[in-house]
């Protein structure tokens, strides 16, 4: 269930725009655009009183929208808070209210939940100082699910369930801390496009989710929800469908729009369905596989009820005999290539057979024996651990659910960068993720060789047409295409095989897929 845990405050009484400031990384700012369709829906709702503060200003989304942000791409709030960066933001914004979704950086960097907490207890206190009335939303950030990274999930949640006890102790009266739940019901298989950012269903999830306790503070707004729709009935079950009925809900906003109907899954829940009116039939069931349903209705300005009561019931088992392989995925395609990864994406099979399509196997190419690099239900696979300065031919095979596999897709072939230097101390850039008009190099990992180093130099090559928009733990210097990054001064002494690292922000042309290349390190 989607939700925020509120501590009672009222809007700041005052003529002029409610200002509030969107603040966080990429998930915030590049391009973030649930603050769009957070933004439009404001306005079309008569919350007009409002303007979104940032130092930063949009990265595009397709529609008009106030898109001040401080939403820096790589960056983690515990750095943030070490720098004391905030305050300037503050100083050059004014904000009233403050939307933050951070996190996710620290923990993918795996620091600790009460050393993060610690970071945004310094944070607060800077908003505070700033404006004594300052209301703070604080995000149970959304799920992560990336290959690269396979204890973030776990620390996701070990996060998130330290969040409200520490709100719980900073809040006060005058400036209320709310918890507002993204990380209840967003599916990292449906609502992002890399396992950490948000697509477009999550950017609504993520609008969604701020906009009943943000909408109070700009003017107030109807966020009254409709009621509680009935517990679902199921009939007419068979080995993949059933239908459900319940009884309609009433009230709202403008009116009962429609029906969330989710299957209760633990962690998190599915959504299966939006129908229009109080009943729907399901399809592409598992067979002989049991299914607890919800309903959840909403309104017309979005608001959503309370969850249903559960309905249970097992499907059929399955008649199905299938023998019919899927056909063959398309080429594998690589983008963001690295020193030890790279991502692949590929077009869909189709299966005609009873058991349908269940996902794909990537192998590399290499003479007697091909050995498998990973499996996915979708058509992308980022891959880690690969020798850098290699090249790789990869291809893909579909499988259904009956164990048939698809023929060789065509070969894909690229190279892995160098990742190595001048002897004295070897870089690995990562690229954590891209868009269409940018991307995030983090981390840039300099590690020293046999002996110590007291500084570092990094170069490397942007692709014509880029720039860098930003950057962190490195002081960077550009003369023409090739770019010098230096250490700062509490990174550059490392011990002998001690690592440290750095990031950047770039923005490209649109529809231009390059990302930095030809990176070295030296040390004096």
């Amino acid at each position: 269930m989607v939700g925020a845990v509120v501590f009672g405050f009222t809007a700041p009484a005052q003529a002029a725009p409610v200002r509030v400031m969107p603040l966080g990384d990429s998930i915030t700012g590049s391009p973030g655009c649930w603050r769009a369709l957070l933004w439009n829906r404001l306005q079309s709702n008569g919350l007009t009183n409002v303007d979104f503060v940032g130092t930063l200003g949009p990265q595009g989304c397709g529609v008009p929208y106030d898109g001040d942000n401080e939403g820096h791409g790589g960056f983690l709030a515990t750095n943030v808070a070490n720098a004391n960066q905030l305050p300037g933001w503050l100083s050059a914004t004014n904000p009233d209210v403050v939307l933050m979704h951070f996190g996710t950086n620290d923990v993918w960097s795996n620091i600790a939940p009460a050393t993060i907490l610690t970071a945004f207890g310094k944070l607060v206190d800077q908003m505070r100082a700033s404006n004594p009335n300052m209301k703070i939303l604080v995000a149970k950030i959304i799920p992560m699910a990336a290959s690269a990274c396979g204890p973030c999930p776990q620390r996701v949640v070990d996060f998130n369930n330290a969040i409200p006890a520490w709100a719980a102790g900073k809040t006060t009266a005058a400036s209320p801390i709310t918890v507002v739940d993204h990380w209840t019901g967003f599916n990292t298989a449906t609502d992002t496009y890399d396992g950490v950012h948000p697509n477009a269903a999550g950017d609504q999830k993520m609008s969604n989710a701020w906009y009943p306790v943000l909408a109070p503070l700009v003017g107030g707004g109807d966020v009254t929800p409709p009621s509680v729709p009935g517990t679902p009935v199921a009939s007419n079950v068979t080995s993949t469908g059933a239908t459900l009925n319940w009884t309609a809900s009433t009230g709202g906003t403008g009116g009962v729009a429609g029906y969330n109907v989710h299957r209760e899954q633990g962690a998190t829940d599915p959504l299966l369905a939006s129908p229009t009116t109080n009943t729907v039939t399901l399809t592409g069931l598992t067979p002989n596989t049991q299914y607890q349903i919800y309903v959840r209705s909403r309104d017309a300005a979005g608001n959503l009820s309370a969850n249903s009561g559960l309905v249970t019931f097992t499907t059929q088992p399955s008649t199905c005999v299938d023998t019919t392989p899927p056909s063959a995925p398309g080429a594998p395609t690589a983008s963001g290539v690295t020193a030890s990864g790279a991502t692949l994406t590929w077009a869909a099979s189709t299966d005609s057979g009873c058991s349908g399509l269940a996902g794909y196997n990537v192998y590399r190419e290499q003479g007697a024996t091909d050995p498998l690099l990973g499996q996915t239900t979708g058509t992308t696979l980022s891959l880690t651990g690969l020798t850098a300065n290699t090249t790789y031919q990869i291809y893909v095979r579909a499988r259904d659910n009956a164990g048939n596999l698809s023929g060789n897709s065509p070969l894909g072939t690229f190279t892995t960068t160098g990742g190595t230097g001048g002897g004295a101390c070897t870089v690995v850039p990562t690229t954590q993720t891209q868009w269409g008009n940018g991307y995030v190099i983090q981390p840039v990992t300099v590690t020293a060789g046999t002996s110590p180093i007291t500084s570092w130099t990094v170069t490397f090559t942007l692709p014509a047409g880029h720039t860098v928009t930003g950057s962190w733990n490195a002081t960077f210097t550009q003369s023409g295409q090739t770019v010098t990054a230096k250490n700062v001064a509490h990174n550059g002494n490392l011990a002998a095989g001690a690592s440290t690292s750095f990031g950047f922000q770039g923005s490209r042309p649109n529809g231009n897929t390059s990302v930095p290349t030809a990176y070295t390190c030296t040390s004096p």
